[in-house]
């Protein structure tokens, strides 16, 4: 196992567009999901422990900027793996850049509406207008470590390992459902007037974070 550690370090990686394709789209699957049961987490801890709260806007467990983030992560610090300390900083630094812009931006689409408002959390010190904190920038920068050191390794792991056919079937159909979901919900269902996985799961009444 050390061995293939030195080895991911260390060697140039190379694969071909379709297996590089399918890799990321594990990223996606799995940081999408990462960031989901962070937040279910967190949340329940924000609210007193006493419920646990559905987060993000989809039917499956996955929440869009986790993913967009760490693709943007990969592509900044792949080179910079044998630096774990300017790989923290740099995706710190860069996903909350990522987080007050895509905060900022939803607040004036949407006419000041929140998917998130840091001011109303605990544990938000350094918050700048709600849209990211101290806080929110330590978790980016410490999961990047795990990104880099423990998925994206993991990820090529199985690249080499598993046939070829097999790695793209699982990988690429996985992320096509969770995309869909996606789309679904944020462009099929407002388009075609179909409920959303919001509503349908408050008229379960499953429980939701809201903000003004």
């Amino acid at each position: 196992m050390k061995d293939k550690y030195v080895n991911y370090l260390n060697k140039e990686h190379s694969f071909d567009k379709e297996t590089l394709l399918g890799i990321f789209c594990l990223l996606i699957v799995f940081t999408g999901m990462f960031g989901f049961f962070y937040e279910f987490i967190f949340y329940y801890f924000n609210g007193g422990m006493k419920t646990f709260y559905w987060r993000g806007a989809n039917f499956l467990p996955w929440i869009n900027i986790y993913a967009t983030g760490s693709i943007m992560i990969y592509f900044l610090t792949y080179k910079k793996r044998k630096k774990p300390l300017q790989i923290f900083f740099i995706s710190a630094i860069s996903c909350g850049i990522l987080e007050y812009f895509s905060g900022l931006g939803m607040y004036i689409i949407k006419d000041g509406m929140r998917c998130w408002d840091y001011n109303q959390e605990i544990l938000s010190f350094g918050s700048i207008h709600g849209f990211v904190c101290l806080r929110s920038v330590l978790i980016f920068g410490l999961s990047s470590l795990l990104l880099m050191y423990g998925l994206v390794p993991f990820c090529f792991y199985l690249a080499k390992k598993m046939n070829k056919k097999l790695f793209l079937i699982l990988s690429i159909t996985l992320c096509s459902i969770i995309l869909f979901d996606e789309f679904y919900n944020l462009l099929f269902a407002r388009i075609l007037h179909l409920p959303r996985a919001s509503t349908i799961y408050k008229n379960l009444g499953i429980p939701f974070v809201t903000f003004q």
